[in-house]
């Protein structure tokens, strides 16, 4: 018994490590996941400011290259590059140590997007950086990995090599990958794959593009989202500011919200097609967008208010978050939705709420109107008609969305009253069904008498 192993070994291999880290990131997001450090290189240089809608922020001097098809991927960047100290120390570490240097309003935060990004693509990588040293002399290395010989190593640290290399004309860095892994391949050779890469980054970094970033998809400018609301004396969006804390930091939360299409007056999709249909919320975390034109439970639809209906279709919600430390944001591993769980998330989603019902009280008595041909219902259209798009940046603070003021009441057609008992559990559940149990009798009754018509005698 004295000879018994006082330890077990609880190791992972790096087969195993790969496939967890890899498995759960589309191919899509892994290229994001490159896109960021650029971005956040671009950020640090500019002097790592709040990435929040105010911020004046000139992009133009920065680039980044992608080239994707049936043989290679690569990403380029005039970036800045990464040092040798943060390559050595800590750029190609699985995940952050506690004692790692952040960089500040970057989007970085769990230190795996780079390897498990390159993983996902490719077996043979190289990694290659220019940069100034401490005397401001250019240096240039670079990494090679050959994913299954470094498999195949099973003692050891997980280390990669690092060589010296010629420096490039700019600083920034350039990753390359051959030996694409099959599914790479059969994305890489879809047009339909690369159009879609090209308008996810159109949309994801709109704010950056709209700043002056330049992003190449296979040699063709990708040109930002530009994200504009409807305004006149009649509309104006909802635009106000906070500041909240998570752990004891700062985090600056801005929420804006309103017409950004005048919504529709039939319930049949329009000619944008749902699939590119951009309305709901988005939520920014430090100047990228992780969640786009939400309209599930996690921005509240169907949850604190009623579900997304197709009537509610032109609004527009951004929720911006900006924090040092990309820790201190809601982010999930994969920057593709929000940690529910998150204080400050949680906390703001309640204003979400206010600018919604807000929207969807709009669309109710506009459809009422336009139903029974209410003679307000032509003024109605005429303001709509009225407004002008504007910019993102330049809608002013106002601390409540406008929109025309009339009665739910039509006139110009008979009204009916519907009266009947039901078993009040049955009333409740059909209230939590239509996303607010608080909701009275009466509009228990209205909401479910107008999706009632609407699947059943909507042409009617």
């Amino acid at each position: 018994m004295n000879d018994m192993p006082k330890k077990v070994k609880v190791s992972p291999t790096k087969a195993f490590f790969v496939r967890m880290i890899t498995r759960d990131i589309t191919l899509e997001d892994s290229i994001l996941d490159l896109i960021d450090n650029s971005v956040d290189g671009a950020w640090k240089n500019e002097g790592s400011r709040p990435a929040g809608l105010a911020e004046n922020v000139d992009l133009k001097k920065y680039q980044i290259e992608i080239t994707a098809n049936e043989t290679e991927f690569s990403i380029s960047d005039n970036c800045g590059g990464m040092s040798l100290e943060d390559a050595v120390e800590y750029a190609f570490s699985f995940g952050r140590r506690e004692d790692d240097p952040t960089d500040e309003f970057s989007i970085g935060v769990y230190g795996i997007g780079m390897k498990r990004a390159v993983f996902k693509l490719g077996e043979n990588i190289s990694i290659h950086s220019t940069t100034n040293d401490q005397n401001g002399d250019r240096l240039g290395f670079r990494v090679p990995i050959d994913v299954n010989d470094w498999l195949t190593i099973h003692d050891g640290p997980w280390d990669f090599d690092l060589v010296p290399d010629n420096p490039e004309e700019q600083t920034g860095v350039r990753i390359a990958v051959t030996n694409l892994t099959r599914s790479t391949k059969v994305a890489f050779g879809n047009p339909a794959f690369i159009q879609q890469l090209a308008r996810v980054i159109s949309r994801d970094y709109a704010l950056h593009l709209n700043q002056g970033l330049n992003i190449l998809v296979n040699g063709k400018k990708v040109t930002g989202w530009e994200i504009t609301f409807k305004s006149s004396d009649e509309f104006e969006p909802v635009r106000f500011d906070f500041v909240d804390e998570a752990d004891g930091q700062p985090v600056s939360v801005e929420i804006i919200g309103g017409m950004a299409e005048v919504p529709p007056d039939g319930l049949e999709p329009d000619e944008r097609g749902r699939k590119q249909d951009p309305y709901g919320w988005y939520i920014v975390c430090n100047g990228r967008i992780v969640l786009a034109a939400d309209k599930t439970e996690i921005s509240g639809w169907g949850d604190a208010w009623p579900k997304w209906h197709p009537q509610y279709a032109g609004f527009i919600g951004l929720l911006v978050f900006s924090a040092k430390s990309a820790a201190d944001l809601p982010l999930t591993t994969t920057k593709r939705s929000v940690d529910r769980a998150s204080g400050v998330f949680r906390r703001s989603r309640p204003h979400l709420g206010k600018i919604s019902q807000t929207w969807i009280d709009y669309t109710n008595k506009r459809k009422t109107m336009n139903r029974a041909g209410d003679e307000k219902q032509e003024e109605v259209k005429k303001l709509e008609n009225a407004t002008v798009p504007v910019s993102v940046y330049a809608v002013q603070p106002k601390a409540a969305m406008i929109l025309p003021k009339f009665s739910r009441e039509v006139r110009g057609e008979k009204q009916a009253n519907i009266a009947y008992s039901v078993p009040v559990s049955k009333a409740r559940a059909l209230a939590r069904g239509l996303g607010n149990q608080n909701l009275s009798y009466r509009e228990i009754g209205l909401q479910s008498f107008e999706y009632a018509f609407e699947d059943l005698a909507g042409d009617d």
